[in-house]
């Protein structure tokens, strides 16, 4: 293996790891000797300070991960600052509503509730940590189950989904059970009439 094949392998594993491999593991899947990867990640390294990149290799222990150049930390913080702070999209209002009304739920329960996909929103959501998993359905295929986390709650100024406002038209209460539920206003006031 050439020089430049070996600067390759190993500066592509680090990247799409994203977290620190061990020596041995970063020779056994690259094919270099264990000996060698220090002076290539010294090569990898020389090469993105000469062309003043944004990224470098870090040895940690026994490990190396690709990371972030410290220059510019100032600019990544404010990145993933503005990224964190981005307003929702009426599509993940409306899903996080779903969620938040209904859960736990599956992304199908979103989609059908919607009628359009919703596979990226959630995701979305789950990456913003507004919503989380929370285990399977036991039925065929066993999808997985979305409810809201801590964050929406302190997002949204609840101190619990039971503090939730109600929907238009209708109205809540407590079961049983100790969920909260939600009936329509008209049912109501059709069974008040009714007595």
């Amino acid at each position: 293996m050439e020089i430049k094949e070996k600067l390759g392998a190993i500066e592509a594993i680090l990247f799409a790891s994203g977290e620190p491999i061990e020596l041995y593991r970063l020779s056994e899947a690259s094919g270099v000797e264990t000996g060698s990867i220090p002076d290539i990640i010294r090569l990898l390294n020389e090469r993105y300070s000469d062309n003043e990149s944004g990224i470098c290799i870090k040895k940690l222990d026994s490990s190396y991960q690709m990371c972030t150049n410290e220059k510019y930390s100032g600019q990544i913080r404010a990145a993933l600052e503005t990224k964190r702070s981005t307003p929702l999209s009426n599509a993940a209002m409306e899903a996080l509503t779903i969620i938040a009304y209904n859960q736990p739920v599956s992304k199908g329960f979103v989609e059908n509730v919607r009628g359009i996909d919703s596979s990226s929103v959630i995701n979305n959501l789950v990456e913003k940590g507004l919503v989380e998993e929370a285990g399977r359905l036991d039925v065929p295929g066993k999808p997985i189950v979305y409810r809201t986390t801590p964050v929406f709650l302190r997002s949204f100024g609840l101190s619990s989904v039971a503090d939730l406002p109600p929907i238009a038209g209708q109205t809540e209460r407590v079961g049983e059970d100790g969920q909260l539920v939600m009936t329509d206003i008209k049912e109501d006031t059709e069974s008040d009439e009714e007595n």
